[in-house]
């Protein structure tokens, strides 16, 4: 994961994310990458839920 931070507590999940990070252009090129889980991946403390996430902003 790139710049993401989960916790489940109980049945809710908590994700920290700092948006003044900047990872380079996506593979497109279109937008600028903040945040990936990089793919489909299992919650800390619940293998059988899976979460996919990209943060990103315009590349302008």
């Amino acid at each position: 994961m790139k710049n993401v931070e989960m916790t489940l507590e109980g049945t809710i999940l908590t994700m920290k994310i700092d948006i003044s990070k900047d990872f380079g252009p996506s593979k497109s090129g279109k937008s600028i990458t903040i945040a990936s889980t990089e793919g489909n991946i299992s919650l800390p403390d619940a293998e059988d839920v899976k979460i996919g996430l990209n943060v990103y902003k315009s590349n302008k």
